[in-house]
């Protein structure tokens, strides 16, 4: 399978507003998870997709498990494709 090039908005929100709730800046999530800030910011901000190991380091830095962060960006991909259909 390819990599994924396309950004990936929903999981993007995901990571921002699981660390958010947890009251971590993305240099605590950085340190954390063993992640440049740089990174995580340009994760969060859509601009870079997070490859499979770093996504397994932010869950666990985010003490979430992978598929509970999976299953909260597929929620938030399917409120913001409802809210794109209600337009």
């Amino acid at each position: 399978m390819a990599p994924q090039r396309e950004p990936q908005p929903a999981l993007a929100k995901a990571i921002r507003q699981r660390r958010e709730a947890r009251g971590l800046t993305q240099e605590d999530l950085g340190h954390a998870a063993g992640i440049h800030l740089t990174q995580i910011s340009r994760i969060e901000s859509g601009r870079s997709n997070p490859a499979w190991g770093n996504v397994r380091r932010i869950a666990g830095a985010l003490d979430i498990e992978v598929s509970e962060l999976a299953a909260l960006a597929e929620v938030l991909e399917e409120t913001s494709e409802a809210l794109k259909g209600a337009r």
